[in-house]
């Protein structure tokens, strides 16, 4: 497969078949991302993934899912997703679902009919990048979607038959809204329903937009810590009233530390909670605060050396 750029999906797809049907984001402006700012973005022309589909095909390959790629393909106009959906299940008479990133504005500027076409058509799972539960947050990281606007794309994809995973982030509302914010999201993912969380707790990157507001002091982050208690509310709170039977699966990451919490709630909540107060404790004994950080470029996969705890912030 020629594949420009890293790839970059959910744990979820680890299993999937990855289809690249375009480069890069088409939106590519929040704040804390770099994954795909050193590309240009660009749609790959039918006959590219054609013969990739094709290639796969010929050397016996039928996977009975596909995770479509780049950053949020689900933003390619219908007409284009159809015709690459059916190549898919013409050359992948397995395939019982196609999933891919989207974002909330990719879904609401398709109409009803449309989102029925494509879940029709194979499409199961969008992956959205919710990030946080207050308002100001998304707007201040230049996410392209309201708290509003999400609850109603959420809605229009579930009114068809597809399901939502939700992609957040804890520690990014910055120093001493990590409560504030669990709350929030709770709220709102108890609402909404996702089948999956995957939090991709932020760290500093020397190379995104964010790091600016760092050093100016316009965005003051949260530590390794405050990010961890601020899971330990959102754990708390996912599902505590949920009816017998209505389950959520959750996975948890923060770059500097290796361990995950991972789990369905309600039925993990107590163990997940214990892991998550061990973790918190042996970062209560530290010295000093800590923070996840990266320097240089995302793009090189050398970079991922380079990430170091630091304990205090240059001005």
């Amino acid at each position: 497969m020629d594949y420009e750029g890293q790839i970059c999906r959910a744990p979820m797809e680890r299993a999937s078949f990855m289809l690249p049907i375009m480069v890069g984001c088409s939106y590519n402006k929040c704040k804390f991302c770099n994954l795909f700012r050193h590309l240009k973005y660009r749609v790959l022309p039918i006959e590219q993934v054609e013969d990739e589909v094709k290639r796969v095909s010929a050397v016996g390959g039928n996977p009975s899912k596909v995770f479509f790629g780049d950053g949020n393909a689900f933003t390619l106009p219908t007409s284009h997703l159809l015709e690459v959906l059916d190549l898919v299940h013409e050359h992948f008479p397995a395939c019982e679902m196609v999933n891919m990133d989207a974002t909330v504005t990719s879904i609401l500027h398709k109409s009803d009919e449309e989102l029925r076409q494509l879940a029709d058509a194979g499409v199961k799972h969008l992956y959205l990048g919710i990030e946080a539960g207050l308002p100001d947050v998304l707007e201040f990281m230049n996410k392209d979607h309201t708290v509003e606007q999400a609850r109603e794309a959420i809605a229009r994809i579930q009114a068809v038959g597809m399901c939502f995973d939700a992609h957040i982030m804890t520690g990014v509302a910055g120093e001493g809204r990590g409560e504030e914010n669990a709350h929030a999201l709770a709220a709102f993912l108890n609402e909404t329903k996702p089948a999956h969380i995957c939090n991709f707790s932020l760290f500093l990157h020397d190379e995104v937009p964010l790091w600016k507001d760092v050093e100016s002091g316009a965005f003051k982050p949260a530590t390794e810590l405050d990010n961890l208690k601020e899971e330990r509310i959102l754990i708390e709170e996912l599902y505590a009233d949920a009816p017998e039977g209505l389950e959520l699966k959750y996975d948890g990451f923060h770059d500097y530390i290796a361990e995950r919490v991972r789990g369905t709630l309600p039925r993990d909540r107590e163990k997940m909670l214990a892991k998550l107060d061990g973790i918190i404790a042996e970062y209560e004994a530290e010295d000093g605060p800590i923070y996840s950080f990266v320097s240089g470029p995302c793009s090189d996969p050398l970079s991922l050396e380079t990430m170091q705890r630091i304990y205090a912030l240059s001005a």
